[in-house]
C-alpha cells in the first residue's frame, strides 16, 4: 500500500511539474505586463458565463475554418477576456514551421483602421481638422474641395488607384509608392474621373494612400515611425509593424487557396490603405485601446463609429475608417474586413457587449468573412450575421 502510495505521489508530482512547465513555454504571459489594458485568458468559470459565445466560436471554427483549409488564427474575447483562440497551418507552406500566437500576418484592408484614428490622433493634438482642405494640407494636390473626413469616410470621389494607374499608363514594371502616386495623379488630373465630393460614399483606397502621406506631412514623421510611436510601443503591439520592400525576405507571403504562393507585385509598397502586419492577440491589444478614457476621447470615438452615408435603405454604412453595422436595436457592429493577395482579414468589435471577434488568415478562402456568424451568439443583432460585406 505503501509502495502504491508513493508511486502516486510521483506521478503527481511529475504531472504537476509538467504542468507548470506547459504553462510556462505557452506564450500566455504576453497578456501580462505588455498589454497597456487590462486582458487575460478565460477559465473555466468566464467560459460557463459566456457558453454561447464560447460555443459559437468553436462551430465556426470546427465547422466552417477548418474544413476550409485555413491557415491563421483566431481571438474571440469579452471585456479584455480571452475566450477562444486558436492557430492553424504553416506559416510558409513549403516548410514545417507552425502558425503560432507570434506569427505577423498582413491584415489588408484592417489597416485602415489605424490610419484613420492616427489622423483622429493627429486632430485631438490640435495638428489637423477633418474639416481641412486636403489640398491645405499637401501643397499641389490638384483635386480641390475634398476635406481630411471626405477621405476618411469616402465620400471624397477619387477612383481607386488600384483600378487607374495601369489604365492611365503607370507600368507595372515600376514600384508604385505613396510619393509617386501623388505624383502621377497630380500629371494624370485631367484624366482621373473624380466625382464632386460628398455626394455618396464609394470605397476607394486612394483615400487612404492619401491620409497616409497627410499623416506624414502634418507630424513630419514617417507613416510607420508615426504608428509605431502613437500605437504599436505603447500597447505593446510588439508583433506589429508597417510593411517596406526591405522586409520582402521574412514578411510572411499569402498564397492563394490551392496553396500557390502569391507574388508581390508593382502596388505592394502603397500603405495607410494596407500593408500593416499582425496578430490577432496584437488587435486584441488595440480593440482595448478604442473604449472611451484610454487613447481617445469620447468624441473622437463618437465621430470615428458614427454612420456618414445614408443614401441607401439598410443596416450597413461607414464611419471614419471603420465599417458598421446598424440594425434596429441600435447595438452597432464597428468591424473592418480586408483582402489583399492570399490575405483575409476580420476585425469586428461589438462595443455595446465588450467583445471582439478577430480572425487573419495568409491562404485565401471567403469562408473567414462567415465570421459574423458568431453575432448570433449576443441578443440585439437581428439581421447582422446575414449582412453580406
Amino acid at each position: 500500500m505503501t509502495r502504491r502510495f508513493t508511486i502516486l505521489f510521483m506521478v503527481l508530482v511529475a504531472s504537476s511539474c509538467s504542468d507548470r512547465r506547459e504553462r510556462k513555454a505557452d506564450p500566455v504571459d504576453d497578456y501580462k505586463g505588455t498589454a497597456r489594458f487590462p486582458v487575460r485568458l478565460a477559465d473555466k468559470q468566464d467560459i460557463r458565463r459566456h457558453h454561447r459565445l464560447y460555443e459559437a466560436a468553436d462551430t465556426f471554427y470546427q465547422r466552417v475554418l477548418l474544413p476550409a483549409g485555413f491557415n491563421g488564427g483566431i481571438i474571440v474575447a469579452k471585456n479584455g477576456v480571452v475566450l477562444f483562440e486558436r492557430y492553424n497551418g504553416l506559416k510558409r507552406l513549403d516548410r514545417v514551421d507552425s502558425m503560432d500566437a507570434r506569427t505577423p500576418l498582413h491584415i489588408a484592408s484592417v489597416s485602415k483602421t489605424f490610419t484613420a484614428m492616427a489622423v483622429l490622433k493627429l486632430q485631438e493634438a490640435g495638428l489637423l481638422k477633418v474639416t481641412d482642405r486636403v489640398d491645405s494640407l499637401l501643397p499641389g494636390f490638384p483635386f480641390r474641395g475634398i476635406t481630411v473626413r471626405d477621405l476618411l469616410n469616402h465620400r471624397s470621389g477619387l477612383p481607386n488607384y488600384v483600378h487607374f494607374a495601369e489604365e492611365l499608363g503607370w507600368s507595372s514594371d515600376s514600384v508604385l509608392t505613396n510619393r509617386s502616386l501623388l505624383a502621377f495623379m497630380t500629371e494624370k488630373s485631367d484624366r482621373i474621373p473624380v466625382n464632386p465630393p460628398g455626394r455618396h460614399f464609394s470605397y476607394s483606397n486612394t483615400n487612404y494612400a492619401v491620409l497616409a502621406s497627410i499623416i506624414e506631412r502634418v507630424s513630419g514623421k514617417s507613416y510607420d515611425l508615426f504608428l509605431k510611436e502613437t500605437f504599436f510601443m505603447p500597447l505593446g503591439m510588439s508583433d506589429t509593424y508597417v510593411y517596406n520592400e526591405v522586409m520582402s525576405d521574412y514578411a510572411i507571403p499569402s498564397y492563394s487557396h490551392g496553396g500557390r504562393e502569391e507574388p508581390i507585385g508593382f502596388l505592394d509598397a502603397v500603405y495607410g490603405d494596407k500593408n500593416v502586419y499582425s496578430t490577432p492577440r496584437d488587435l486584441l491589444a488595440w480593440d482595448q485601446a478604442l473604449y472611451p478614457g484610454r487613447m481617445f476621447s469620447q468624441a473622437t470615438l463618437d465621430s470615428a463609429f458614427k454612420g456618414y452615408s445614408y443614401e441607401k435603405p439598410g443596416i450597413r454604412n461607414y464611419g471614419l475608417g471603420w465599417r458598421l453595422l446598424e440594425p434596429e436595436s441600435g447595438k452597432r457592429i464597428v468591424f473592418h474586413n480586408g483582402w489583399w493577395h492570399g490575405n483575409n482579414a476580420v476585425f469586428s468589435r461589438l462595443p455595446s457587449d465588450s467583445a471582439v471577434i478577430i480572425v487573419l488568415g495568409n491562404r485565401f478562402t471567403r469562408r473567414i468573412y462567415e465570421a459574423r456568424r458568431i453575432f448570433d451568439a449576443f441578443d440585439g443583432y437581428a439581421g447582422a450575421s446575414d449582412s453580406e460585406e
